[in-house]
C-alpha cells in the first residue's frame, strides 16, 4: 500500500508546475522557515531569540532521534530498491524511515508556533509541503513522512515540557536543574552515537558478547556480570551493536547521580554537587563507558553505588535537627550502638559482591574502608562492630559464583590475575622496561584525564586532606569542622591507595591506563569541595580550572570524533573499533563459496580471540568460531574448546601476524588456500587480514598453555 501510494504522487501527480517547486521546498525549505520568522523578530526580538533558540534545540534532538530510528529500521530508501522511480533530487545514502526532512520541519514548525501562535498555520503548511516533496521528488515513502511528522511533533513537545518544568524548577534548584539537563541531554547524545556513530563493536566488547551466548557462573579472565547484562539487552533487542550498549549511558548517567548525591549528602551544597557530577562526565577516561560495553562500564556505577552506601551507613548515627535553616550534624559515638542501619550494609554487601562479578579490583573498596577506619578517630569503632563484617561476608557470598568456577577449573582465573599482575617480576628501577612502565602510566593517566584537569584534581585532592587538618577550608553553610575532617578522611582513602598501588605496581611492570580510575571519583569530589568557595578562589585559579575542563570537555568530543585530527591509525585510539563488520562481510562471502558445496561443513577460526569474537558477531548468522592455541596465553576459547570434534571440516581461518600459513596448522589440513583483505577508514588502512580457506580437517594436538 505504501508502495502504491508513493508511485500515484510520484508518477500520477506529476506536472511542470510542480516540477519546478518541489525541488526548491525540498532543497531550501530553511529558507522559506526562517521568512516566515521574520514578523516575529521585529514584533518581540527577545523572545524571537529565545524561541528560535529552543526550536533549534528542538530540530537538533528531533534529527538525532531520526537518525537513531534510520539506523534501527534500515528501510532502503524507494530510489535505492524500487524501479521507475522518477527522480528530482539526488537519492541520499542514508536509510529511508523515518523522513528527516520531515522530522526537521514538524520539529521546527511544531516549538515556534507554541510560543508565536499565530505562525501555527504558516509554519504547518510548509512543513507539510516538505513533507510532501520528499515523496514526490521520489526519496521517501509515504509512511516515512508520516512518522517524520510524528517524530517531530513529539520532539518538540518533548523540549516544550522539559523548557517549562526546567523553568519553574531552576528558580528553585539551579545546579540540580542544570545537572539533570545536562545528564539527559549527554544520555541522548550518547544513544544516539552508539546507533548512527562510526564505532563497531571493539574486540572486547564482542568477546563479552560472545561469553553472553554461552552463560556460566564465572570465565577464565573475568566474573559473570558483564555477560548476563548482556544477556538480557540482546534477548530483549536482538544481537545487535545497540543491544549489547544499551545500559552504557544508563550506566554512566546513575553513576553520576550517584557522585552528585554523594557530594550533596557530604557538603550539602548542590553546586560543589553539580560539578563534581558533571565533571566526572566530561572526562575521556570515563566518557568512553557511557558508549562502549565492556567491564568497567558497570564496574563504575558498582564501585561508585558502593561509596555512596558505604558513608550512608557510616554516618547514619549522626544527629540531624532540621530547623529554618541548613541541616547541622556532629557525631556522637555513645548512640552508635542503638540506632546504626544494618539495611545500609546489607546494601553495601550486595554491591561490593556485584562490583567483584564485574572486575576483580573492587577488592580495592574493603581495603580503602579499612584504612579510613584506622585513621578516622570517630569511625575507628566500625572495626570492633558486626555489620561491617556482616557486610563483607555477604559480598563474598555473592562472589562466590566466581570461586566455585574457578575450583573446577583448576583456578585458572587466580593464574591469570597473577600473570596480569606480574607477580613474579622485580621492585626494581634497574630494568629500563620498569622505567618505561612507569613513565608510560603516569603520562596514560595524565592523557586520560587530560594534562590541566589532572594536575587540578591531583593537587586539588591532596591539598584538600591538609587543608582540612588543619580546618582552613571555607565551607558551605552548616559544616563543622568534625564533619569536615571525616569528609575528607572518606574521601582521601578512597583515591589514594588505589592510585598509589598503581603507581607502584608500573615500576614493577606494565599497567593499563584504566586500572586506577576509581580513585579519580572521590579525588574529583575532594577538588569540588576545595576549589570552589567563592572567597578561597582567586581569578587565576578560576582560569586555569574553566580552561581544564573546557580542554577537558574537547578531548572527549575529539574521542568520540577522531577524525577531526586526521589522525595516523596507530595514534586513533577508536581505530580499534572499526574495520570489523568489513570483515564479517568478507568473511561471510568467502564462508558461503566455501559452504555453497553440497554437503560441505565449514568452521570458522583464528589464533586471537579478538579476531574469533569479531567474526562471530559480524559474520551472516553469527557462527560459533573457535580459537587455536599456537603459543599464545590461555584465553576463553580454550576452555570452551570443541576444535578436535570437527575433524572433517573444512575451515576459514583468518589472521592478521603475516601473510604465512601457521606451521603448527600445516598437517591439520589437506590443502589450504590464501586470500588478503584489508579494512580502511576513509583512505586508511586499519589492517590486512589474510583469510585461509582450509580443506580436509584431521585434527590438531593440543599444545600445553605456557602463560595465562
Amino acid at each position: 500500500m505504501d508502495t502504491t501510494l508513493f508511485f500515484l504522487i510520484n508518477h500520477g501527480l506529476k506536472n511542470a508546475g510542480l516540477d519546478l517547486i518541489m525541488p526548491f521546498v525540498t532543497n531550501h525549505s530553511k529558507i522559506l522557515f526562517f521568512l516566515l520568522t521574520i514578523p516575529f523578530l521585529l514584533k518581540d526580538r527577545k523572545k524571537w531569540f529565545l524561541v528560535m533558540l529552543l526550536s533549534l534545540i528542538t530540530v537538533t534532538a528531533a534529527d538525532m532521534s531520526c537518525n537513531m530510528l534510520k539506523h534501527l529500521f534500515q528501510r532502503p530508501r524507494p530510489c535505492h530498491s524500487l524501479e521507475g522511480v522518477r527522480m528530482l533530487v539526488g537519492c541520499g545514502k542514508s536509510f529511508s524511515l523515518p523522513s528527516g526532512h520531515a522530522t526537521n520541519a514538524f520539529a521546527f514548525a511544531a516549538a515556534f508556533s507554541h510560543f508565536f501562535r499565530k505562525s501555527a498555520l504558516p509554519m504547518f503548511i510548509i512543513a507539510a509541503l516538505v513533507a510532501f516533496s520528499r515523496i514526490y521528488s521520489g526519496v521517501h515513502y509515504p509512511a516515512d513522512v508520516i512518522a517524520g511528522a510524528i517524530l517531530g511533533g513529539t520532539s518538540a513537545g518533548v523540549i516544550i515540557i522539559l523548557h517549562s518544568w526546567s523553568s519553574k524548577k531552576f528558580r528553585e534548584e539551579p545546579y540540580l536543574t542544570v545537572f539533570l539537563i545536562a545528564t539527559l541531554a549527554l544520555a541522548f547524545f550518547r544513544y544516539y552515537y552508539i546507533a548512527a556513530g562510526p564505532l563497531d563493536l571493539g574486540p572486547d566488547e564482542a568477546h563479552y558478547w560472545d561469553w553472553s551466548r554461552r552463560l556460566d557462573l564465572s570465565y577464565y579472565s573475568k566474573g559473570p556480570a558483564i555477560a548476563y547484562i548482556i544477556a538480557f539487552t540482546t534477548w530483549l533487542m536482538g544481537d545487535t551493536v545497540f543491544a549489547v550498549r544499551f545500559f552504557a549511558p544508563i550506566f554512566i548517567a546513575l553513576s553520576s547521580l550517584l557522585i552528585y548525591r554523594l557530594t550533596l549528602d557530604i557538603y550539602n551544597d548542590s553546586k560543589k554537587a553539580c560539578a563534581a557530577a558533571l565533571v566526572f562526565q566530561i572526562i575521556p577516561l570515563f566518557s568512553v563507558f557511557g558508549v562502549v560495553m565492556t567491564i568497567d562500564t558497570p564496574f563504575v556505577l558498582f564501585w561508585t553505588l558502593s561509596l555512596y552506601l558505604f558513608w550512608k551507613a557510616v554516618n547514619r548515627d549522626k544527629l540531624c535537627v532540621m530547623r529554618n535553616e541548613p541541616i547541622k550534624c556532629s557525631f556522637d559515638s555513645s548512640l552508635i550502638t542503638h540506632h546504626s542501619s544494618l539495611a545500609y550494609w546489607l546494601l553495601l554487601g550486595i554491591t561490593i559482591g556485584l562490583g567483584l562479578l564485574t572486575k576483580y579490583t573492587m577488592a580495592f573498596f574493603p581495603l580503602c574502608a579499612f584504612l579510613f577506619f584506622i585513621f578516622s578517630k570517630d569511625q575507628r569503632s566500625w572495626l570492633i562492630r558486626k555489620e561491617p563484617y556482616f557486610a563483607l561476608i555477604l559480598s563474598l557470598l555473592v562472589f562466590s559464583p566466581v570461586i566455585i568456577w574457578n575450583a573446577s577449573h583448576d583456578w585458572v582465573t587466580v593464574r591469570h590475575t597473577a600473570g596480569q599482575a606480574h607477580i613474579s617480576g622485580q621492585w626494581s628501577w634497574v630494568s629500563g622496561q620498569r622505567l618505561k612502565d612507569f613513565l608510560e602510566f603516569t603520562g596514560s593517566q595524565i592523557g586520560v584525564i587530560t594534562p590541566l584537569l589532572f594536575f587540578a584534581v591531583i593537587y586539588g585532592s591532596i591539598k584538600h586532606i591538609g587543608a582540612s587538618r588543619y580546618d582552613s577550608i571555607p565551607r558551605g553553610k552548616g559544616q563543622g569542622a568534625t564533619e569536615d575532617k571525616n569528609s575528607s578522611l572518606f574521601l582521601f582513602w578512597f583515591w589514594a591507595p588505589v592510585l598509589g598501588f598503581f603507581i607502584l605496581k608500573s615500576i614493577h611492570g606494565k599497567v593499563q591506563a584504566n586500572w586506577a580510575m576509581t580513585a579519580y571519583i572521590t579525588a574529583i569530589i575532594a577538588s569540588a569541595d576545595l576549589f570552589l568557595p567563592k572567597e578561597a578562589v582567586r581569578k587565576t585559579i578560576k582560569i586555569f580550572l574553566l580552561s581544564s575542563v573546557v580542554i577537558a570537555f574537547m578531548a572527549t568530543a575529539i574521542v568520540h570524533y577522531p577524525g577531526v585530527l586526521d589522525l595516523p591509525v596507530k595514534m586513533n585510539p577508536s581505530s580499534r573499533f572499526m574495520g570489523w563488520r568489513e570483515l564479517g562481510i568478507k568473511a561471510g562471502e568467502v564462508y558461503n563459496v566455501m559452504a555453497s558445496h553440497e554437503g560441505e561443513k565449514v568452521f570458522v577460526f583464528s589464533d586471537k580471540y579478538q579476531i574469533s569474537s569479531e567474526l562471530a558477531f559480524y559474520m551472516p548468522g553469527k557462527p560459533r568460531t573457535y580459537c587455536v592455541n599456537l603459543g599464545r596465553r590461555m584465553n576463553q576459547y580454550d576452555i570452551w574448546g570443541g576444535l578436535n570434534e570437527l575433524v572433517g571440516y573444512d575451515a576459514l581461518f583468518v589472521t592478521i601476524d603475516n601473510g604465512n600459513f601457521p606451521e603448527e596448522l600445516r598437517g591439520a589440513f589437506d590443502s589450504y588456500e590464501k586470500e588478503e583483505f584489508e579494512a580502511y577508514n576513509k583512505d586508511k588502512i586499519l589492517r590486512r587480514y589474510f583469510i585461509f580457506k582450509c580443506y580436509g580437517f584431521k585434527g590438531l594436538s593440543s599444545i600445553k598453555t605456557e602463560s595465562y
